[in-house]
């Protein structure tokens, strides 16, 4: 993907480093008054949206565990830290969306460029052809991969091994993994199993992808996200 198509620029990571731009409480502010800016402002900001920036201030980073997995089952494979940025989802960014891509390749491919800091883009998850799943980025964290910022901040990006032209890309044991996945997902985050909230690459504004393309099953691949939901319920 180029920079147009992880909906990230250059400028806007070297200023923003990785923190959401919000109206109200910086982290500017946050660390030039301390938490006696933080407690100020409260009374404006309100304590909800006030504790969506605690985790800012120095000394208050929210602990993390290297590989830490989000999906069970899932191997640990991390992308390059320049194909994604760090965040604390769902406390500042909402999750209520997921976006289904096809690589155009495949699985050793996707984890390779996803790898690679000169590529600029990575998915949360890669699933290979036999169900086997990569999470390469922590879901809690903002992923290069919708070619829209706001899509980027708002979904988890599911990559799938194959190619939109091959109908063959897309086996029985893919879709059931990938169901599985996006099943937990749609449960952590309370998200509707609909095709409103689960989303091709296609279908995001401003693209010009068209995976995961016309071969791409969705009517069984929502079947199967609600039996896994109903299972796991």
């Amino acid at each position: 993907m180029d920079e147009q198509a992880r909906g990230e620029t250059r400028a806007e990571r070297r200023t923003g480093s990785g923190t959401p731009r919000r109206a109200g409480l910086s982290r500017r502010a946050l660390i030039a008054g301390g938490a006696a800016a933080a407690l100020g402002t409260a009374g404006v900001l309100g304590s909800e949206q006030l504790s969506r920036f605690w985790w800012r201030i120095p000394g208050n980073d929210k602990p993390r565990k290297e590989g830490e997995l989000d999906h069970r089952g899932a191997q640990w494979i991390a992308a390059s830290t320049a194909n994604w940025r760090m965040a604390d989802r769902p406390d500042d960014y909402a999750i209520d969306r997921v976006v289904i891509h096809v690589v155009e390749g495949s699985y050793p491919i996707a984890l390779k460029v996803f790898r690679d800091p000169e590529h600029g883009a990575a998915t949360h998850y890669v699933v290979r052809k036999d169900g086997h799943i990569a999470q390469m980025i922590r879901e809690l964290d903002v992923a290069y991969h919708a070619g829209n910022r706001g899509f980027n901040e708002r979904s988890i990006g599911i990559e799938h091994e194959g190619f939109v032209d091959r109908p063959g890309s897309f086996t029985d044991a893919m879709y059931r993994s990938s169901a599985r996945l996006t099943a937990g997902i749609c449960a952590r985050y309370a998200i509707p199993v609909d095709r409103a909230h689960i989303v091709g690459h296609v279908e995001v504004p401003g693209t010009d992808h068209t995976d995961p393309g016309p071969h791409w099953d969705w009517d069984r691949y929502i079947k199967l996200v609600r039996e896994a939901s109903r299972r796991a319920a």
